[in-house]
């Protein structure tokens, strides 16, 4: 088994600090885009597990509202 040297857990602290960060910050823009999408009537879509939902005056559904379109 490899040894951990002080500067292996160094740089693993800030990556993970890092990582926090980004994450913190992708999540604060992903909430202000849903909420300007809203504003906008434009759906909401996101996946889960493999299904896609999209969310539009406040209702979920797996219909894409895309389709009506074509």
């Amino acid at each position: 088994m490899r040894e951990i040297k002080e500067v292996d857990k160094f740089d693993n602290i800030e990556i993970y600090q890092f990582a926090m960060r980004m994450t913190k910050i992708a999540k604060k823009a992903v909430r202000r885009a849903q909420e300007e999408n809203r504003r906008l009537g434009v759906p909401n879509v996101f996946s889960e597990n493999g299904i896609l939902y999209y969310e539009l005056n406040g209702e979920i559904t797996t219909k894409s509202p895309f389709e009506e379109d074509k």
